[in-house]
């Protein structure tokens, strides 16, 4: 085992994170190459700074001005674009964004948590975390229903395995907090590890106020009794919430800080919360009780180390740019309310739709109150209802594991809505009565 790596394991050893560990995990380290190397000269090189594999001339980045051209010079320099970004992102930008973290949580005041580190989007979060804690006999606890990637991460990236559970309680209309108490309960590792995904993908369900507590109650409750708990929240929708009593503040808020076998872990993104899908900017923020400044250094080193064999360093113009909205909070958080108002419209013209048809028995809604999504259960083939409303319709949505019918009204006008949901119903009918 590398050196490096075996300093950072002795520095996290007395902690949960160290038990938690996989074998990868164990030997990831960020190396003193060139980036470090880099960093180093750049603070010291004030000649000459022959280092990094990047063209300068008068201490200005080359770059072509057909790329340039489309962007506006009096708010971006070259250097906000074309150069590389520090690993694990821009100082600035994971400043900013624990900032807007604790506006959004503010349960998070006074806890100890550490500064965010910024990945290639969140499935590259949670392709690194899993990886890092993840050894092929174990297996990841999870609600049915989940987002299809998971499967791929954990089953083929990771080589694990995982088990679940069902999403709602046996009224199909609140989270089944039995359920994860009886799998919790039932787990005979002494490794739990445990990812939960709110606003929920693929129904746009997320947990009432009470039923969030009572969710951090019981893995709380596991590393109270000796467990060690890695807890994934995986928060890609965070904020678009539409009801009085959906939890508004993230599950990590709650387990932030609250035992030293617990580990909890927040992936998030600017993806979805900023509305700029195409940056690929994730976040990972970790915490657990008693962790000194140095064992969150060292964690996050394992982290820069999985970003540096992977994609090497995150997006530059994409922070830049994250940079400047996060520096104008006022516009940016207005941005933001405009954005979920919008999608609240659609929401409440959809549940009053949905409320028409409540009596037809052979396509069902399940419970959403948040996020971007609504899934039906079906009488029939899901499969079946995917491909005729495609082929007849010329409706496209999407067929999660052959279990729900998941339809992004996110992605259709406030208009259109009324129409689309007609079809759905109008073409299962015809496919199941």
């Amino acid at each position: 085992m590398n050196e490096l790596a075996q300093e950072l394991n002795e520095t996290l050893k007395d902690s949960v994170v160290y038990d938690l560990l996989s074998n990868y995990g164990k030997r990831m380290y960020f190396p003193k190459g060139i980036v470090a190397q880099s960093a180093q000269a750049k603070a010291k090189a004030t000649r000459y700074n022959a280092t990094v594999g990047q063209a300068f001339k008068q201490g200005t980045p080359l770059y072509l001005d057909e790329i340039y051209n489309v962007f506006d010079k009096d708010k971006i320099t070259p250097g906000e674009i074309f150069t590389y970004a520090p690993g694990g992102g821009l100082p600035q930008l994971k400043e900013l964004w624990k900032e807007d973290m604790l506006e959004k949580n503010p349960s998070l005041k006074g806890k100890s948590f550490s500064l965010p580190v910024v990945t290639g989007g969140l499935t590259q979060a949670l392709s690194i975390i899993l990886r890092l804690f993840l050894d092929e006999d174990d297996s990841v606890l999870l609600p049915h229903l989940f987002w299809d990637n998971y499967d791929l991460i954990i089953k083929e990236n990771v080589n694990a395995s995982f088990t679940t559970f069902p999403l709602y309680d046996e009224t199909n209309q609140a989270f089944n907090v039995e359920g994860l108490k009886a799998a919790v309960e039932a787990s005979t590792s002494k490794k739990l590890v445990v990812l939960l995904n709110f606003p929920n993908n693929p129904t746009g369900y997320t947990p009432t106020n009470d039923e969030m507590d009572k969710i951090a109650k019981i893995l709380i409750g596991a590393a109270e009794k000796g467990k060690k708990v890695l807890a994934i929240c995986d928060d890609a929708y965070f904020g678009l919430f539409y009801e009085e009593n959906t939890a508004r503040e993230s599950l990590f808020a709650k387990l932030a800080d609250a035992h030293e076998n617990l580990f909890a872990v927040k992936g998030d993104g600017a993806t979805k919360e900023a509305m700029v899908w195409g940056f690929r900017v994730g976040f990972i923020t970790v915490s657990t009780k008693g962790f000194t400044q140095a064992q969150y250094d060292a964690f996050n080193k394992k982290v820069l180390g999985s970003i540096r064999c992977s994609v090497s360093n995150c997006s530059k113009p994409s922070q830049s740019l994250l940079v400047k909205a996060l520096s104008n909070k006022e516009a940016y958080n207005a941005g933001k309310e405009t954005a979920r108002i919008e999608m609240e419209k659609r929401y409440r013209l959809i549940k009053a739709k949905l409320e028409e048809k409540a009596d037809i028995d052979y396509i069902k809604p399940l419970a959403f109150n948040s996020g971007y999504f609504l899934s039906f259960e079906c009488k029939g083939d899901v499969e079946q209802l995917r491909i005729y409303l495609l082929d007849k319709y010329n409706i496209g949505a999407i067929n999660i594991m052959n279990k729900v019918f998941r339809v992004a009204y996110c992605s259709v006008d406030l208009e259109n809505l009324s129409d689309l949901l007609d079809i759905i119903y109008k073409a299962a009918g015809e496919l199941w009565t």
